[in-house]
């Protein structure tokens, strides 16, 4: 069978991402310019920012990528590209860059949602094995995933309001931690006790999650405690937090492993970098006997290799796009 390089570009938020992927399972170079310095600032990611930097980037890190992976562009079989979901000034410069690559060089062009890209980060670690489920945790979803076959998506639940990586960051701040705030939690909740009582969320038979019911407690319990004067343990209440919200993600995970007796479980999204979500992940599958695969950090954080990773499914299942494709801000994967 030929060989086939996928070249991806990832836009969707503030990482600017080229990379090279053999045949759906091999990173073969990957070049990222991230933003997180200058959005620090600001406590959070600014769109009209974002967008300018992707500009100044992209060109760059395009031929960064190529001269990387020791390639020319006419060796690249197809050109995969986030259209969306994301922000959506991100979305375009990324899309034009892509458009304008197939264009000249006469390369299909092969869109790809986000959180396909998400998901398929865990083909570059092992073949993924089918049916399975997938929890996608990021800083904009939440969502239980079964899968029979490549790109076949049945979403079985979802957020009704907050994503769990967008509570991290909100509550993270609200406790006085630098943007990105998640990994901060992550690392305080790991020296922390869960001394602080907080509601456990949408607690029923759904597949569904919330996590605003959550984030409220918090912000109320940090007010409550500054009006008392009284002093705020970080640590603790990160590990209250993070056990509280991890519990809902493996509660809502097993039952679905359960009733659809799946023997496959992946993990997809940023919040997938959480050492205390792997390891009561890790734990949820020696207890049900499920094998489970977690991309490496570098796959979990938004980067143009599962872009690339999705693209090579998709392509081979001849989903190709003419130039009309245009960016969206939200969209359903499918």
């Amino acid at each position: 069978m030929k060989d086939i390089y996928i070249l991806g570009i990832e836009s969707s938020c503030d990482e600017t991402s080229c990379s090279i992927v053999l045949n759906g399972t091999k990173e073969i170079a990957t070049t990222i310019s991230s933003q997180i310095d200058i959005h620090k600032e600001y406590g959070g990611v600014v769109p009209e920012i974002a967008s300018r930097e992707h500009v100044k980037n992209i060109t760059i890190i395009i031929e960064e990528c190529l001269e990387k992976a020791k390639m020319d562009i006419k060796d690249i079989d197809a050109i995969a590209i986030t259209y969306g979901p994301g922000l959506i000034g991100s979305l375009l410069i990324g899309l034009e860059a892509a458009k304008t690559l197939s264009f000249i060089y006469n390369k299909p062009l092969v869109p790809v949602h986000h959180i396909a890209g998400h998901i398929y980060a865990n083909s570059l670690e092992k073949e993924m094995q089918f049916p399975l489920l997938a929890l996608v945790v990021s800083g904009g979803h939440t969502e239980l995933v079964l899968m029979s076959d490549h790109y076949s998506f049945e979403k079985l639940g979802g957020t009704l309001d907050d994503a769990i990586g967008e509570c991290y960051d909100k509550v993270a701040r609200v406790i006085g931690l630098e943007y990105p705030g998640g990994p901060k939690i992550d690392k305080l909740a790991s020296i922390g006790n869960p001394t602080y009582k907080l509601p456990v969320p949408l607690n029923d038979d759904s597949y569904n999650f919330s996590f605003s019911g959550l984030k409220s407690a918090v912000i109320n319990l940090n007010h409550k405690l500054e009006q008392r004067g009284e002093e705020i343990n970080k640590a603790d209440l990160a590990k209250s937090f993070q056990t509280v919200a991890i519990s809902s993600l493996i509660n809502k995970t097993k039952k679905a492993i359960q009733n659809y007796n799946i023997k496959n479980l992946i993990v997809a999204g940023g919040v997938a970098a959480s050492k205390g979500l792997r390891d009561e992940i890790f734990k949820l599958g020696e207890e049900l006997n499920v094998d489970v695969t977690i991309p490496q950090m570098k796959y979990c954080t938004d980067n143009a290799a599962m872009i690339a990773a999705a693209g090579y499914y998709a392509y081979k299942l001849g989903r190709i796009a003419d130039l009309k494709l245009n960016s969206k801000s939200s969209d359903k994967l499918s």
